[in-house]
């Protein structure tokens, strides 16, 4: 991993780490766990803490944390992208009861962080959802402050911010408002990762780096260089599950690009805000997300592409171009940013389901089980679905695995959507692409034209609505 500080800035604060060994012939299990990112390693540390006399083998096709548990923005969300489409048709008192699990699921993390002595710069500041740039995106905020409350999130958690209040929390370019939202904390998640590797390890878990998988079936998992044989396996890949063809069905890799500035000085910090470090974020459909790191850096990143063939991204380092469209979306939210250095630029892949649905599988007829679909929200929902799929591997009845993401006795097969074949896929991401592009535009020109910016912006709904 550490080879890639260069380009990825978490990696840069990670103290290197001695290799682990490869996996070399074959060896038996109670559980074998496909990828030792958060996924894999909160389930295996769940499954530890719950019984320590398991046998618990972990591969990983690269290093701890290679995947996308070591590349993201940070964010610890107490809500889960999808999290609508779970609730559809429940009573008001049930879904507050999930939305209450989710949100606190964000102190649970922190909780268990500090517990473990995990030094991950975890930091509760709440997120600011900000209606910014154009007017337009207080409409937006707004809706969406209203879909959360209704959905069942705490009032105290979710409020209103009007422009004078946004402006004492955050300076950002023609801020008309935003949404506080309380339950969200901020960390450096490969220091995350590399800890919480480091933890399982020492409650008794093997873990093999450099040891790709080639198959899993039931029973055993299969991989160069050896073989894992176990009554129970679970696939933690997520969008890096490019190499199993019928799991890839189902989890389709989208790339996203993120940068850091230097250090920032104090008359930056004064034009900017930030001073209780809440992450932050606009209402552009590209998704942005940024947080105030602990030694004074801004990260920051968007949405990027969908790649041919459902190819997840390796290798961490992003383009001259990628670098220069996210500082130019960070300058248009803080315009004093524009001479500021960039110091790093990386990408990674998040896993997207068809029809946004976030998910905790097992499979008892074959012991098969996965978690995941986390849509770019993962590092608290991976946290929340690794100790789901832990309990229901344990069969333990829990509030976990009574909650909609679990499903016991069933497989992706039943319950998750097939994603279209290419080149459908790829024609259709571009052409969602280039149509959020051009809602933007108008938006931020604002430029009426009373016909075409609403078909537009229907169009755009209704894209969303078929991607979730």
């Amino acid at each position: 991993m550490n080879d890639d500080t260069q380009h990825n800035y978490w990696l840069s604060q990670v103290a290197p780490h001695p290799r682990r060994p490869r996996l070399e012939g074959d060896i038996k299990a109670d559980v074998a766990i496909v990828g030792a990112g958060f996924t894999g390693l909160w389930c295996a540390y769940y499954l530890k803490r719950h019984d320590p006399a398991l046998d618990i083998a972990i591969i990983e096709a690269e290093r701890v944390g290679h995947g996308a548990s070591g590349r993201n923005g940070g964010w610890v969300i107490g809500n889960l992208a999808g999290l609508s489409r779970l609730l559809e048709g429940l009573p008001l008192a049930q879904r507050r009861e999930c939305c209450g699990l989710v949100s606190d699921n964000v102190d649970e993390l922190g909780h268990v962080l500090d517990q473990e002595a995990i030094q991950a710069d975890y930091h509760k500041g709440g997120a600011i959802y900000a209606a910014a740039r154009y007017p337009d995106q207080e409409a937006i905020q707004r809706d969406y402050l209203e879909h959360l409350l209704a959905l069942g999130h705490r009032e105290t958690d979710c409020q209103w911010l009007d422009a004078t209040a946004l402006s004492e929390r955050l300076r950002i370019e023609n801020g008309y408002g935003g949404i506080f939202h309380r339950q969200v904390a901020t960390v450096n998640p490969a220091r995350l990762v590399t800890g919480l590797g480091g933890v399982v390890e020492r409650l008794g878990v093997t873990i093999y780096e450099q040891t790709r998988a080639t198959h899993v079936a039931e029973g055993e998992v299969s991989a160069y260089g050896g073989r894992i044989t176990a009554a129970r396996v679970v696939c933690a890949t997520e969008g890096y599950a490019a190499q199993f063809h019928d799991w890839r069905k189902f989890i389709i890799p989208v790339q996203s690009a993120i940068i850091a500035t230097e250090p920032l000085d104090e008359s930056h910090w004064r034009q900017i805000g930030l001073a209780e470090r809440p992450a932050f974020a606009d209402a552009s459909r590209i998704i942005t997300y940024g947080q105030r790191t602990a030694d004074g850096r801004i990260v920051f990143g968007a949405r990027g592409t969908y790649r041919m063939g459902a190819r997840p991204q390796n290798h961490y380092a992003i383009g001259a171009k990628a670098i220069r469209q996210r500082h130019a979306l960070l300058c248009s939210l803080f315009p004093s940013l524009k001479d500021v250095r960039i110091t790093h630029g990386w990408g990674g892949s998040l896993g997207l389901s068809r029809r946004f649905r976030p998910h905790a599988i097992y499979d008892r007829h074959s012991g098969l089980a996965t978690a995941g679909g986390y849509a770019g929200e993962g590092v608290a929902a991976s946290h929340l679905f690794g100790r789901t799929i832990a309990d229901l591997l344990l069969e333990r009845e829990t509030p976990f695995t009574a909650m909609p993401w679990a499903h016991d006795d069933t497989s992706p097969a039943q319950l998750l959507k097939r994603w279209e074949p290419e080149p459908l896929r790829w024609a259709a991401a571009q052409a969602i692409t280039l149509s959020y592009a051009g809602e933007e535009a108008l938006m931020k020109h604002q430029r009426p034209l009373p016909l075409i910016k609403p078909a537009l912006t229907r169009l755009n709904d209704v894209f969303a609505s078929i991607i979730e």
